[in-house]
């Protein structure tokens, strides 16, 4: 007899969560946190003019790809981990349902992202007023929602620590710069009667329609500078909601498939 559907996800979400408490997860975020704080000050320190500027701004792009790092490493070395133990296995030979497993293991990696966000957002606050602070936080944590549900995804479909990570860095870096290969695509330099080019133009186009403007998230030109709004948030929390639910349709598609 199957347990009921939601019983499981709060524990497997806990044990999730223990496992980074565990892990020393909090420690390497605290060596983060103190490494960008230094280097940030070291920054600020060799500018010629607007050093608060400055140390806003390298402070919010250093935390937002350490944060991003940490737990795309956190969450494939979990998985792979599980796989190697045969945890997995054990689990699902359970009376456990693979989409409870899977929501669980999800909320437990979602929970690790907040408090990573929340952290990094505390250490903003040294270099911003709080307002700001908050609109990048919030922004970051979307970002991690993403990188959590891709990083699940590229573990269970590849198994492998080194591919998932490969393959979540790729994704990572073709969603923050696809905007730059659209414009370049079309630049001065590109001859607009060659086949290739036109082809090559609308393939990219057609990776940005599928992928995450990621360039639109967690700017840190909030932290440097006023201006702004809540608004900005709107368009980020729209893309976070439907990539996170294609990511999870994706993510039990691949676990009910698999043969265990």
């Amino acid at each position: 007899m199957r347990v009921d559907f939601w019983r499981p996800v709060p524990v497997i979400a806990r044990l999730t969560w223990l496992e980074a408490l565990r892990g020393r997860l909090a420690w390497l975020v605290a060596a983060a946190l103190a490494l960008a704080l230094v280097l940030v000050e070291f920054a600020g320190a060799i500018a010629v003019t607007e050093g608060a500027v400055i140390r806003a701004a390298f402070l919010g792009s250093l935390l937002r790809g350490l944060a991003v790092f940490i737990l795309c490493l956190f969450v494939a070395g979990s998985m792979a981990r599980e796989f190697a133990d045969k945890t997995v296995e054990l689990m699902l030979s359970l009376p456990l349902p693979r989409t409870s497993y899977y929501l669980g293991k999800l909320m437990g990696y979602l929970a690790v992202a907040a408090a990573i966000a929340m952290l990094f957002t505390l250490a903003a606050c040294l270099v911003a007023p709080w307002q700001r602070a908050a609109i990048w936080g919030a922004s970051l944590w979307c970002e991690l929602v993403i990188v959590s549900g891709v990083s699940l995804l590229c573990v269970l479909t590849l198994s492998q620590i080194t591919a998932a990570v490969s393959a979540v860095a790729a994704f990572y870096l073709l969603s923050r710069g696809i905007a730059a290969l659209q414009l370049m695509s079309r630049g001065p330099l590109v001859d607009p009667h060659s086949l290739a080019n036109a082809v090559m133009a609308r393939v990219i186009d057609a990776l940005a329609c599928l992928l995450p403007a990621l360039h639109r998230f967690t700017s840190s030109e909030w932290l440097a500078y006023p201006g702004v709004s809540m608004a900005v948030l709107a368009p980020i929390l729209a893309q976070t909601v439907i990539y996170s639910l294609l990511l999870f349709a994706a993510g039990l598609f691949d676990l009910h498939r698999r043969n265990f």
